[in-house]
């Protein structure tokens, strides 16, 4: 386990809140009860969630044990990932890259009919409020969010489903008592409950789902990428990724071409590359500007160094 200072400290759970705050389904743990009551065995299945007031409240289908094991143990533990959707997912199997993840401890407290309405109602208004973001945005953005494709991974229109759909389900709400935030390579950190609560959710969160797949789906919007990677970093790439973002800049997994072998040959691998903004994205449209303003300017770049 890794302990850094305040700062880092901050940042880690900021990682949290966003990871959370970008996804719509987990993993949840409860202990198997049976008559005789807990038997110290673990059940484990995906539900989907959505996070209210920092805390996740979860929908658990009718038919699941959970809510059978939870009368007799209320403890149990959620983990979340940082979503890859669409082709990121085989890539990053490929190169053995896990998403960085999000585990947290506590108990699963099942809720009764009027707060769990309340708990529907908050999550139907989260729906809503992201749709008129998405109709009230420029076309360029609305271009990337709304695709067929991409509906299809959305946060949004899954979690739709949880009050459009026939499904019966439970509503619980999990009361955090830890929390550890694991790294891409497994790495832990334990994160202070106080940070999270102090910490605030990166604007681009609630749409990095959505926004990872419209761009990474388009092949005009990888080219884009990929000039980036020329003209900021002087990286020689064939092929990018957007792996993530938020209101400072973003990652790309770019296919670059590596360091001299032996044999003085050279392969194209795929690497990280983070590129900063300027001044931050206080939301999607102005992240959006500042990636048209990025492609201008990789352009001029790259015509003024081949002389055109």
């Amino acid at each position: 386990m890794m302990k850094g200072g305040k700062s880092s400290a901050i940042k880690l759970a900021e990682k949290c809140k966003n990871i959370l705050a970008s996804n719509w389904q987990g993993s949840l743990n409860t202990i198997k009860a049976d008559a005789q009551g807990s038997k110290e065995e673990i059940y484990s299945s995906k539900v989907k969630y959505f996070v209210k007031k920092g805390k996740p409240y979860i929908w658990v289908p009718e038919k699941e044990l959970h809510n059978v094991n939870t009368i007799v143990d209320e403890r149990g533990s959620f983990a979340v990932s940082s979503p890859f959707p669409g082709p990121l997912v085989q890539i990053l199997k490929s190169i053995r890259k896990l998403p960085a993840r999000v585990a947290l401890v506590g108990d699963i407290v099942r809720l009764e009919d009027e707060k769990a309405n309340s708990a529907a109602e908050s999550l139907r208004e989260t729906v809503l409020a992201y749709q008129r973001a998405v109709t009230e945005s420029s076309y360029s953005v609305s271009g990337i969010l709304s695709s067929p494709e991409v509906n299809s991974t959305s946060r949004i229109e899954n979690m739709q489903d949880l009050f459009q759909g026939n499904d019966q389900y439970s509503v619980y709400r999990f009361n955090i008592s830890s929390c550890m935030y694991i790294d891409a390579k497994g790495g832990t950190h334990e994160v202070n409950l106080e940070d999270m609560e102090k910490s605030k959710v990166d604007p681009l969160s609630p749409f990095l789902t959505s926004l990872i797949d419209g761009i990474n789906r388009s092949e005009t919007r990888r080219r884009a990428l990929v000039l980036f990677c020329i003209a900021f970093l002087n990286e020689n790439a064939k092929d990018a990724f957007l792996l993530s973002a938020d209101r400072k800049g973003f990652e790309v997994l770019g296919k670059v071409l590596g360091s001299l072998n032996e044999d003085g040959s050279r392969e194209y691998q795929w690497k990280e590359l983070r590129f900063t903004f300027k001044d931050e994205a206080r939301d999607l449209e102005i992240f959006c500007q500042h990636l048209l303003q990025m492609e201008e300017e990789a352009l001029k770049s790259i015509s003024h160094s081949a002389g055109i």
